[in-house]
């Protein structure tokens, strides 16, 4: 957990400073509003929930920017700290390997792109891949079928998150056995079947909710969990799913947006892009490839992006061997599974940018409601990070073995047979300690052992491979190259925001959802509008992509803005229940004959930065029900219920161990 923390702060440091995360879709402001938007209620498809929702909450006692930066730290060290646990409970590695796993988690171009893109929320749902394999392999295994006795830390089928206290738990395979007492009752009895399999379940549920804080990283750990838990749990896994997802889905049902057919047009806009010298394909197997060509390390605009490539494949093919060994029975079905998972996800978003994926992708959108969520198919290759970090740690391992050929054969004669149980075998095999099991760490599954100088020769291995992974991605270092760096907004905002509260949604000028405002640097931004004040701000959703404009889900937002850009009377707007305008200066777009409209109110608050109207007379009618908000307000409360008992198990857990 250490060495991912301090990854995770390499990357991140230069954003720890003073100020807000404002970065293209990324935005964070210092007090959110619990509104119909942000509980997914307004015209706009349900994108940002329950992350909205969330940061209305927590930014009553916490600044909402301290929240964002904590949630993406913890994200990415999550990432990291994941790999590695799911590296030693399928793999049976030690700390080195672990590092190489944790490292591939944390620094490759996927986590660089979408930083740059603003998507934090999105990481945490990446965060939560491996550990969501880890706690689906215990539950696949039968959390707590062996008595705690028998079991030691190693032999633990797949230890999840609880089990981790450190990324050094790896090494314990040299240090014999040790009794686990996690499933023990006070006095040394067993814990009842219950007992053993609600914790497992509990934390699966809270890894679920921390995925779902969007709705492309629910679907991501769904799939996942679905996958990994087994036949037998495959109810209880959807259920915990439709739980964790229910703020998006309830939303969508309640307010139809998201739910119809999306425009075509965001198919090839959001496909993904080749790098330099690397075509899609090779680019999306190198954890790269987003849509947004101006969202990319320098490193990876130049053929620079091969060597990282090259340099990243060639430590994960290394690998790939030994996870598909057949290995310990127990783990074989989710070390293939990732494997295969990991080629799927990289296939078929390069196929989906080819001409006839295009149009195939097009007619989906056109006829299916709700499948714009797979537009932006980039995303969806974080499915492979679980496999590339598993396949690093292997591979790792690896070389070291092969290192050792050069070693006269009486340094590599076999160890001698003893009584005691072998502490890397699993739980429900202690009875064969003398059984050469792959992917445990002192056997090579060839009927020697590792001895204790092939040991040593792996934290070498290690070295040379985090550093050749660092060295070929180094923009990711200190804020991706400085771009990611704290915002300071002026004082307008927060007078405006003290301002506005009273009827009325808002309406904003210039046209448009995107922002370049001189302390926001060049790079345009999401308008911060949404976040800031208290009363819904109408929002389009149409969105400039690559040349072209995909049409968003806001129509009410659409009509009253070309209301504003034909200068229409003031009561035209108040009949479409605008009851504000906010002119957002020193920033471009468009404002046609707004000035007309404008000239006709009295503004209630004028600065250089901002300029805020009152519209008299607005109409209540496009606000959310009562019944539809305690809906949405239940499904934000099942949510963070689970996401609390699964942090708690998790700490539960802990302390008994």
């Amino acid at each position: 957990m250490a060495y991912s923390l301090a990854l995770a702060l390499v990357v991140v440091g230069p954003l720890l400073g003073p100020g807000y995360l404002l970065l293209r879709d990324g935005v964070s402001t210092p007090r959110s509003y619990a509104t119909d938007a942000a509980l997914g209620l307004g015209d706009a498809a349900p994108r940002a929930v329950p992350q909205d929702g969330l940061l209305a909450a927590l930014s009553v006692v916490v600044d909402g920017g301290i929240v964002v930066k904590a949630i993406l730290v913890l994200a990415l060290a999550a990432a990291g700290w994941g790999a590695a646990r799911l590296a030693h409970s399928l793999l049976r590695v030690s700390l080195a390997p672990q590092l190489v796993a944790a490292t591939v988690a944390i620094w490759n171009p996927y986590v660089a792109e979408r930083l740059l893109q603003g998507h934090w929320s999105l990481l945490a749902g990446y965060a939560a891949l491996p550990w969501t394999v880890v706690l689906g392999q215990r539950l696949r295994s039968g959390a707590g079928q062996a008595h705690p006795a028998t079991r030691t830390s190693h032999g633990d089928m797949a230890s999840g998150p609880d089990d981790a206290g450190s990324t050094t738990a790896g090494a314990d395979a040299d240090r014999g056995p040790r009794t686990d007492t996690s499933e023990q009752a006070p006095g040394g009895r067993a814990r009842p079947g219950w007992a053993r399999t609600a914790v497992p379940w509990a934390m699966l549920g809270g890894v679920l909710a921390a995925a779902g804080l969007t709705p492309t990283g629910s679907l991501l750990a769904g799939l996942l969990a679905i996958l990994t838990v087994g036949r037998r749990n495959v109810v209880g896994a959807v259920a915990l799913w439709l739980v964790s997802a229910g703020p998006w889905l309830v939303a969508t049902a309640l307010s139809g947006s998201g739910a119809e057919p999306s425009d075509p047009t965001g198919v090839a806009a959001f496909a993904a892009r080749a790098e330099p010298g690397l075509g899609t394909l090779g680019s999306l197997a190198g954890l790269g490839g987003i849509w947004n060509g101006d969202a990319v390390p320098g490193s990876r605009t130049t053929l620079f992006a091969v060597l990282s490539t090259l340099v990243l494949l060639a430590i994960v093919l290394s690998g790939v061997r030994a996870v598909a060994a057949p290995g310990e029975r127990c783990t074989r079905y989710s070390r293939r599974m990732l494997l295969v998972l990991a080629a799927i996800c990289i296939l078929l978003p390069a196929l989906g940018a080819t001409g006839w994926g295009l149009s195939i992708g097009e007619s989906l959108i056109e006829r299916v409601p709700g499948a714009g969520l797979l537009r932006d198919t980039q995303k969806y290759v974080a499915l492979a990070m679980p496999a590339y970090a598993l396949c690093a740690a292997a591979g790792c391992r690896a070389l070291a073995s092969f290192r050792r050929r050069g070693v006269p054969e009486f340094a590599r004669q076999p160890a001698p047979q003893t009584d005691t149980v072998h502490t890397d075998a699993p739980a429900d095999s202690a009875t064969a300690p003398t059984s050469p099991t792959a992917g445990s760490e002192p056997s090579r599954g060839d009927g020697t052992t590792l001895r204790p100088n092939t040991l040593a020769v792996q934290p070498l291995i290690a070295a040379l491979c985090i550093a050749a992974i660092i060295l070929t991605l180094p923009d990711l270092a200190w804020g991706v190259g400085g771009a990611l760096r704290p915002v300071h907004y002026p004082p307008a905002w927060q007078r405006v925001a003290a301002v506005v509260d009273g009827p009325g949604d808002v309406a904003v000028l210039p046209a448009g959802m995107f922002r370049v405002f001189p302390y926001s640097g060049r790079i345009p931004v999401l308008d911060p509008a949404p976040r800031m004040l208290r009363s819904d701000v109408l929002q389009t959703g149409v969105l400039p992509v690559r040349g072209r404009v995909v049409a968003g889900e806001g129509a009410r937002a659409q009509r009253v803005e070309n209301l504003l850009l034909r200068g229409a009377d003031p009561a035209d707007l108040a009949a479409q229940g605008v009851g504000w305008i906010l002119v957002e200066h020193r920033t471009p777009g468009a404002v046609g004959d707004a000035r007309t409209t404008l000239s006709r109110l009295q503004p209630v608050y004028s600065d250089a930065d901002l300029t805020l109207y009152r519209v008299p007379g607005a109409k209540e009618s496009a606000k959310a029900s009562t019944v539809s908000r305690t809906i949405a307000l239940t499904a934000h409360i099942l949510w963070s219920a689970l996401l609390l008992a699964g942090l708690v198990s998790a700490l539960i857990r802990y302390r008994r161990r």
